[in-house]
């Protein structure tokens, strides 16, 4: 018999505080595929907000940390580019002339996955079942999925899978939708003007639903899909019509 695969599900600070349904829908779509997942208390940011920030002191602590309870797990598992990106490619300089630690965080990068690059490269799903009531539906690629962690076409290919003629291509799909953490918050401007960009062309679409892999993202977009009354817009991350056209029922 295959040997039982295992993962530890880092849950994310916008996932724990905004969306915690995405973390309970990400172990049970990961169990319906046979992995034994656990989920270590002790974890807290990745420190993504600080590096961003500057603060390379802080970030070191929370990488440390983040070292600590997650070196022993099999792999990690997130839904969320961004976090995967920062323990993947931001943690390493952070550790310059400490060639010890840069080898165990060499280590922790390799095993650490986007929840759908897990199941694309890892588990190797096939496919996945239609969906049970599929909408008009597009996608938006977040900059660290696309830049950051390198995934490109298997989000639109499960969309594709489960939702057939339903699934809309978004245009300039690989263009930012503003967020880009303190971004948004230091030059507030240009970040709207981007915003009301994507959103134009997720109107265009025609589309009622939008999916993406990375909930600030998700928080920015439904954010402004609000303030310009488009609050027919559905906005969930993937793992949510995942596991919808999995169990044969929507929401």
């Amino acid at each position: 018999m295959p040997t039982t695969r295992r993962a530890s599900l880092f849950l994310t600070c916008s996932a724990d505080a905004l969306y915690p349904s995405v973390g309970r829908v990400s172990v049970r779509l990961l169990e319906s595929y046979g992995v034994d997942v656990d989920f270590p208390e002790e974890q807290t940011c990745c420190g993504q907000p600080w590096l961003n920030t500057g603060d390379t002191k802080s970030a070191r602590t929370m990488a440390l940390h983040f070292l600590k309870v997650f070196e022993r797990s099999e792999a990690i598992v997130a839904p969320s580019s961004s976090c995967v990106d920062t323990v993947r490619n931001r943690y390493l300089p952070l550790f310059k002339g400490e060639p010890k630690l840069q080898d165990r965080f060499r280590e922790l990068a390799s095993k650490t996955y986007e929840i759908c690059e897990y199941m694309h490269r890892i588990l190797d799903i096939p496919g996945l079942p239609p969906h049970p009531e599929p909408t008009r539906t597009t996608y938006h690629s977040s900059c660290r999925t696309l830049r950051g962690i390198g995934l490109r076409g298997a989000a639109e290919n499960y969309l594709k899978q489960m939702l057939g003629d339903h699934f809309v291509p978004l245009p300039d799909a690989d263009t930012c939708c503003g967020f880009g953490g303190s971004f948004s918050v230091k030059f507030p401007e240009v970040s709207g003007k981007i915003m009301e960009d994507k959103l134009g062309n997720i109107v265009l679409t025609g589309a009622s639903t939008v999916a993406a892999l990375d909930m600030s993202c998700l928080t920015h977009l439904s954010a402004g899909a609000r303030r310009q009354n488009l609050g027919r817009l559905r906005f969930v991350h993937l793992v949510e019509l995942m596991m919808e056209a999995l169990e044969g029922k929507t929401r």
